[in-house]
Formats: C-alpha cells, structure tokens, sequence
C-alpha cells in the first residue's frame, strides 16, 4: 500500500488546465513514506526454535510504515498459547518496533532498532506475584546480496533486569541464507541460531543456559500470496537427562511447519 499527500490547491489548478494538457501524461513521483503489510497463518508459531503455540495454528500478521530515508517503524502481532508455551503470558503477543535501514551499491546493507516485547493480555499476577513479560531488545544485522542470494548475520541483545527476564541478560546470535532458484518463482532459506542467557535457559541443566536452532526451507510467492515449507529443530534434545520428554514439553522438537501469507 502506498500514499502520497496531494494538495487541494493542486487538485484546483489540474481541474481548471485546458483539455490537451489534462491529456499530458506525467510521471507519478516515488511517496516518500510507504505502508506494507501482510497477515497469514504458520501451522506452529516457533520463536528461535521453540513453540508458542504448543505446536498449534498460529494467525499472524505485520504493518510496517517505511520512509525513504530508511527510518522504520512496525507491528508485528501472533497468537500464542499461554496453558503451555507461555503460561499467563495472555492469548497473543504483539512486536513493535523501529529502526533504520539500508542497502549500498556494493550490495552490502545493514539494519539497526529495538524491539520491545508486549504481552497485553498476561494477566496481572501469577500465582500471587505481580506478572513481568515485557522486555526490550535491541537488534543489529549486515547482509550481502549477490544475484540471486543473500547472506545475513546478525545479533539481538536484551540486557538483565527488565521485568520480563529477570536478573540475567539474552543475547541471540544468527544467520540466514537465501537463494532464489533461476527461472523459478521459488526461494530456499536456511538458518541458524544460538541462544544464551535468560532466553537461552530451556533446559535441565541449571549452568547450561545456552541451544541452537536451525532450519530449512523452500517458499512460493504469487500476486502477494506466500506459501512456504520448513523444517525446524534444536538441539536441547541431546543436551539433557530425559531431554526428549523435556523438549517436547517446552515445543524445541524437530518439526515441519507450513505457512500461507498475503502481503498488501
């Protein structure tokens, strides 16, 4: 969706041109803000690997408002499952953020903001003590493009003694690869990550504090629909004491998810 703010005054002197310059066709200038979105559902809702939808349907959906500097701010919102995955985090989590962008001629591009974590719905207490989810996470990544693929690293930090982890800080360090397949509407994604700290602590072991996650993947797109397959994991698993049984319970099993987006 694009927008651009015209004038009445302008409006008033096109009406008012004589018929062969009405006729003049002129080139629409680029708007110098954009908004774009897209909504959907993934068959499981996996954060970093792990579910929090406990492995159910998640609805999801994104608006991002982008100026032609780079400056950016967006939305990002899913339901969640708060029974399992996230007890009394509330039925949904919403995502705002903001940040900087941009893309040089070399093909290099990076990407700078904060992302501040919302679970409106928690309720206020949790057994008897006041209920903190909430937390900031600032974000950095450097990609490369090169024809068809790109390659991007990146880093999110959240530091200790926000409300939302505690008295420990998280810190997620990533990568994603991409490829677009030559004379074919198909992409092939790959990832992975490593998780250490508050948000890093999914396991049986009290000093071990840290998993990784990958996947792998391949999506179509076709006037604005999106239809992807992935194959997602961790390795909490092989770390632990009756680690399958404990994976399974936090959503860090191996599993295939599909997903369907539209984007306006």
């Amino acid at each position: 969706m694009r927008f651009t703010l015209i004038s009445l005054s302008a409006l008033a002197l096109a009406a008012a041109a004589p018929a062969m310059a009405q006729e003049t066709t002129e080139t629409e200038p680029t708007p110098s803000v954009t908004v774009s979105g897209n909504f959907g559902v993934t068959s499981d809702y996996r954060f970093r690997g792990l579910s929090q939808s406990h492995e159910h349907v998640a609805a999801q959906g994104t608006i991002n408002v982008n100026h032609e500097s780079g400056l950016y701010v967006g939305t990002w919102a899913s339901t969640i499952d708060d029974v399992f995955s996230l007890p009394d985090y509330g039925d949904y989590e919403v995502d705002l953020y903001g940040g900087y962008t941009k893309t040089l001629d070399s093909g290099i591009g990076f990407d700078v903001g904060v992302l501040y974590y919302l679970y409106a719905a928690a309720p206020e207490l949790s057994g008897g003590a006041i209920n903190d989810t909430d937390f900031w996470e600032p974000y950095a990544s450097v990609n490369y493009t090169m024809g068809p693929a790109n390659v991007k690293v990146g880093a999110n930090y959240a530091w200790s003694g926000q409300p939302g982890l505690g008295g420990d800080d998280s810190l997620y360090l990533y990568s994603n690869f991409s490829v677009t397949v030559p004379n074919a509407p198909v992409k092939l994604l790959a990832h992975v990550g490593r998780s250490d700290g508050a948000l890093g602590a999914f396991n049986l072991v009290a000093t071990d504090k840290t998993y990784l996650d990958w996947s792998v993947g391949a999506e179509t797109t076709y006037k604005g629909f999106t239809l992807g397959l992935s194959y997602v994991d961790t390795d909490i698993t092989g770390k632990r004491v009756l680690g399958k049984r404990f994976n399974n319970n936090v959503g860090g099993d191996s599993t295939i998810l599909g997903y369907l987006t539209f984007a306006f």
